[in-house]
């Protein structure tokens, strides 16, 4: 149903009178909106970490901001800071957050007037003989040839009276939200996977180490062998044992050199650069940097401490929360939508001796005003189910959230077992191996002297090559472990505060190539939310 009428005859048309009790009695409902308010949802948390009881874990509060700097290891922090800056996957993610500002954008624009336009035209009329006359606002019939002309605005406003557009800005505000979660959980996942191929990267380095160390003690117990098979105190077999025993290490060498590479080339991808240009930060040569030593003590906190700080449980609350809001959409759809529209306009013609610079007369006005209800009847079923689909999905997110949660403790009590018994490991393996050193030491000896066999120093060789690289595994898996506690605390994200989520270089360009207005500009944060340049949670 659609009225037009004009101010003049607004108090005297029953027609007009009953649109205006009818815009007021639908605009009485909009205090209340359609669908579920969100509400934070229900997870399950243990009261604490199976391991709480071990000494080396605290449950004072850490600082997670930067946990990098506990290894004490200058390379790293320069690492992280770079792998922040450069990271490309970190930066679509930033744009993803300028994408969802743009749609919020959208979002609130659709609450005001949805259209508004200016048009005109001009027409030359030339009606056939005998044809009726032409009627023009205002005017009486005319007859043809005439130019005629109008030029006016016009507006159209879908009234909010059930909320659907406050609902779609809620939920656009929520994908926004959601947008800067995963931004902080990327970096979360980022700083520990630079941690984690930077520690690989120092531990196969310092197997490489063990076995050139291990290749030139060896090569020097086959010139011993050598040395006495000429002599004729030995056999030739013993000869061939140790060049078999140094074959086997020497073949170990260009394995490691390989995943060393590798692990290098991870990193650079982690940096966002060329693998040339890593060696200088690295360092290179045979003398290598060592393998980062953690804390023994690690803060563990509580698990309830996961849903402050965890970027991806954010995120899926905020997921949640959109997916809450589109409920309320799809609810207003089975309901009367009531528009208003008007428009103004100058009109004016060569009729009756008129001209067309005649048209911005007050005379030649024209304007015209009525709402509209529009009511999806017919479409009932098909409305209905669209809100129970969106309602499954939004019960599809809650599972999400919950889920979520439990795998946060998951990896947080992952990271806390291998990070203690990593620790138990290495110092069982250094009691070995400083056992195995000793060995090999007293059956060299015992060999030169002609008290033992080469086997026995062959065998000491072996199981001193052994411990030591087990030893380096299991010091590198301590600080991994250490590494991947933190992950699983979401810590690290906190690096971007003050900071923009977007490189100044890549707004430049996009500023070039569109008209961004200020949604280039840091973002406000919210008064009681950690400061930061985009904006965070308000817990």
């Amino acid at each position: 149903m659609r009225v037009v009428f004009d101010p003049v005859s607004l108090r005297r048309h029953p027609v007009c009178r009953f649109a205006l009790i009818l815009i007021v009695c639908l605009a009485g409902f909009g205090c209340e909106l359609i669908g579920p308010d969100f509400r934070k949802p229900d997870s399950t948390l243990g009261s604490g970490w199976l391991d709480r009881k071990d000494p080396r874990l605290t449950r004072k509060g850490g600082d997670y901001r930067a946990w990098w700097k506990t290894f004490n290891d200058p390379v790293l922090d320069r690492l992280i800071q770079t792998a922040y800056r450069q990271n490309l996957p970190l930066r679509d993610a930033g744009l993803r957050i300028l994408q969802a500002r743009a749609q919020l954008g959208i979002a609130v624009g659709d609450f005001y007037p949805q259209k508004q336009d200016v048009s005109g035209f001009v027409d030359y009329l030339q009606l056939p003989s005998g044809a009726p006359s032409e009627r023009l606002p205002g005017q009486v019939g005319v007859t043809s040839p005439f130019w005629w002309s109008r030029l006016g605005l016009g507006a159209s406003w879908e009234l909010d009276i059930w909320g659907k557009f406050r609902r779609a800005i809620e939920s656009a505000d929520a994908q926004m939200l959601s947008t800067i979660a995963a931004y902080d959980a990327a970096i979360v996942s980022l700083t520990a996977d630079v941690a984690s191929t930077y520690i690989r990267i120092r531990t196969l380095e310092k197997k490489l180490d063990i076995a050139r160390n291990n290749v030139e003690a060896q090569q020097s117990n086959l010139r011993i062998a050598e040395a006495k098979f000429r002599g004729g105190s030995s056999s030739r077999r013993d000869v061939e044992q140790a060049r078999t025993v140094m074959g086997g290490t020497q073949a170990s060498i260009p394995a490691l050199e390989a995943q060393l590479r590798q692990a290098k080339n991870a990193l650079s991808l982690l940096l966002g650069q060329p693998p040339s240009e890593l060696e200088k930060p690295l360092g290179s040569g045979q003398r290598y940097a060592q393998i980062p030593a953690p804390p023994v003590q690690v803060a563990a906190g509580i698990p309830l401490d996961l849903l402050r700080r965890r970027p991806d449980i954010r995120e899926a609350e905020y997921q949640a929360q959109m997916q809450s809001a589109k409920i309320g959409i799809a609810k207003a759809q089975l309901y009367p939508a009531l528009s208003l529209s008007g428009s103004f306009s100058f009109v004016s013609s060569t009729a009756n001796g008129m001209s067309l610079g005649d048209m911005f007369q007050w005379g030649n006005q024209f304007y015209r005003f009525g709402p509209a209800v529009q009511w999806n009847i017919f479409n009932y079923g098909q409305l209905t189910n669209q809100v129970r689909a969106n309602d499954a999905q939004f019960q599809s997110t809650l599972v999400t959230y919950q889920n979520t949660v439990l795998k946060a403790q998951k990896e947080v009590e992952d990271g806390l077992i291998a990070f203690l018994k990593a620790q138990d490991s290495a110092e069982y393996l250094a009691q070995s191996t400083a056992a195995a050193k000793r060995s090999l030491d007293l059956a060299t000896l015992q060999y030169r002297e002609g008290i033992a066999d080469f086997t026995t120093v062959l065998t000491a060789e072996q199981s001193l090559l052994s411990q030591q690289d087990n030893f380096a595994s299991a010091l590198g898996d301590i600080a991994t472990g250490l590494v991947s506690v933190y992950r699983g605390m979401g810590g690290g994200w906190q690096i971007r505060e003050s900071q923009e989520f977007i490189p100044e270089p890549i707004k430049v360009a996009m500023a070039r190539r569109t008209d961004w207005g200020d949604l280039l500009q840091p973002m406000p944060v919210p008064e009681g939310a950690a400061k930061g340049t985009v904006r965070t949670p308000d817990w």
